[in-house]
């Protein structure tokens, strides 16, 4: 058996991990123990360098998802000839690289500008904002896992 497809399905599932394991940290235990532990300015500070650092992966998961996933499909014979979870899977997946796009680029930077500016209330809406989006995808993470396990078996 070839070994290509070994790697890229662990390619693929590691980047998968690295994306939804990283949210659920982030938002079960991070972001809480922050609460717990650091007032509003100091808190809202480090969950801008915490996101940032985490967003880096994110984006080396996405092209790493997007690459091992499209190359498994190739192999498979297109999008034609693999089973119906594949298709959820890629769907579920695009729309979870929308919302993160969407994050990135629309809440995160007004977060990184109310801290700079030391705007408080702005700050901690953002990322309130933010934990909410965050909250949806890994709700749509872990329907991924799920189709990916179990959807073989429908």
């Amino acid at each position: 058996m070839p070994i290509l497809p070994s790697v890229l399905l662990l390619l693929h599932l590691l980047a998968a991990t690295f994306w939804v394991g990283g949210m659920a940290i982030m938002h079960f235990a991070v972001r809480p123990a922050a609460v717990e532990m650091l007032e509003p300015p100091k808190r809202l500070g480090f969950m801008v360098g915490a996101l940032s650092r985490f967003f880096v992966g994110v984006s080396v998961s996405i092209v790493v998802l997007l690459a091992s996933g499209l190359w498994m499909v190739m192999l498979a014979g297109g999008f034609g000839r693999v089973h119906w979870s594949v298709h959820a899977m890629f769907g579920i997946g695009l729309l979870m690289m929308a919302l993160f796009l969407h994050i990135r680029f629309a809440p995160y930077p007004r977060l990184r500008r109310a801290v700079a500016a030391s705007e408080w209330p702005l700050a901690a809406a953002q990322l309130g904002s933010i934990r909410k989006l965050v909250a949806v995808n890994l709700g749509l993470g872990v329907l991924v896992f799920v189709v990916a396990v179990l959807g073989r078996a429908m």
